[in-house]
């Protein structure tokens, strides 16, 4: 809802394309540079309509936000095959879905920009969050290659991960938790799980910093691929890479012992 919000301010026009509609028309009422339509992400059809209704309601579309998504708390050992392919059908595949609506468009007008929103938890995981961030990290790897093969027709791709955000994933509108539970993950995922409860409502980002942060992206001439949002973020990713640069060193001669010998001889 910031996003919709800081699009409007700015005097651009916004899609909102929702599960439930009527959420949407209180808060907004009818502004003429919104647009309210329904979408389950998960529903090919659906999403192919959404894209659709959009170009014939505005003519264009210049910017794909990919926000649908939610958290599975729990361990690895502890989720159920549904409670995986669940959130894999719309953190990844309902993504997918929509993306793949769009992209005819944007090669037709050989412009545009697709923002897939992934998390820190897309660049590090940490236990109890070991499957909503295996969905992360393929967004990750989906918008890589999406950047490289989309540059030269003049689309843009980025993945952008946020912290941890004042928002209600924390909450059960956005975070499914495993209702198996095995003792022997008390230390790691209890311990993640103690502190989700603790963080909610007092996380240090703020949603609509975050989504004035996105106008800025979006206008961008040259866009990175990666936008990492939240000092805790960075701070996380950074300590991610030193200790990954520390495994190199300590482990370079096995890593660099796994060529043929005749890799390295000289001509």
């Amino acid at each position: 809802m910031e996003i919709v919000k800081a699009v409007l301010q700015v005097g651009d026009s916004v899609v909102a394309a929702v599960r439930t509609p009527e959420r949407f028309v209180a808060p907004f009422g009818a502004d003429k540079n919104l647009l309210i339509t329904q979408l389950d992400v998960t529903n090919v059809e659906q999403a192919k309509k959404a894209v659709q209704r959009a170009v014939e309601h505005f003519g264009r579309i210049d910017v794909v936000v990919n926000n649908a998504g939610y958290g599975l708390l729990g361990a690895i050992e502890e989720a159920s095959d549904e409670d995986v392919r669940k959130n894999y059908d719309t953190n990844v595949f309902g993504l997918l879905n929509v993306t793949r609506a769009a992209l005819p468009y944007l090669r037709k007008q050989r412009s545009g920009h697709i923002i897939n929103m992934s998390s820190v938890g897309g660049l590090t995981a940490a236990a109890g969050w070991g499957l909503y961030s295996s969905t992360k990290f393929a967004v990750e790897g989906i918008t890589e290659a999406l950047a490289e093969e989309l540059a030269p027709l003049g689309i843009h791709a980025t993945a952008v991960e946020p912290g941890r955000f004042r928002t209600n994933f924390l909450e059960g509108t956005s975070l499914s938790r495993t209702s198996q539970v095995i003792e022997d993950y008390g230390a790691t995922v209890g311990k993640t799980r103690k502190f989700a409860e603790q963080l909610n409502g007092k996380q240090p980002g703020d949603a609509a910093k975050l989504a004035a942060a996105l106008i800025i992206l979006a206008n961008a001439e040259r866009p990175p691929v990666h936008l990492p949002l939240g000092k805790d973020t960075l701070t996380r990713f950074r300590q991610k890479i030193g200790a990954f640069e520390k495994e190199i060193e300590q482990w370079q001669d096995v890593i660099t012992g796994t060529d043929h010998d005749d890799v390295n001889r000289a001509v």
